[in-house]
């Protein structure tokens, strides 16, 4: 059974260097895959009409499409293609929590996020998000520069 790794990706051109330390760890292991993983942050809790909740799941539905064929497949397609074994998951939800949760649920081993962003992205990851993954994560998550 190969180990698995999964890569937080932020959307933004710093996830190649979350990618590239994934690459070289599972070049080091060798029997290993890879899960790419985006969050969209994502708040249940909304008072809203259902005219406005029913538009609410349409757009939540229109990003996890966009994120997949714009994120997550080509980094995919581009491991894949290097000859790594790969998966891709797009999920909404708080960034620590569902982050954990997918490595939970794809049996991997360890967590790999980048700690700085391109984006605005950085203030939500290594803000908040990174930290509360690496101080509750159910695996050990290293955070790349």
């Amino acid at each position: 059974m190969p180990t698995k790794i999964l890569i937080g990706l932020d959307g933004a051109g710093s996830g190649t260097r979350a990618l590239s330390h994934a690459k070289r760890l599972a070049t080091l292991i060798g029997d290993c895959e890879l899960v790419v993983a985006y969050v969209i942050e994502w708040s249940p809790f909304s008072f809203q009409t259902a005219e406005e909740n029913a538009k609410r799941h349409q757009r939540r539905e229109e990003e996890l499409q966009l994120a997949t064929s714009r994120i997550v497949d080509p980094a995919v397609k581009q491991l894949i293609d290097e000859g790594y074994v790969a998966t891709g998951a797009v999920r909404h939800g708080d960034v620590a929590e569902t982050l954990n949760a997918l490595a939970e649920e794809k049996g991997a081993e360890q967590i790999v996020v980048c700690r700085a962003s391109e984006g605005g992205f950085a203030k939500r990851l290594f803000g908040s998000s990174t930290g509360n993954l690496v101080m509750n994560a159910s695996m050990p998550v290293t955070v790349v520069g």
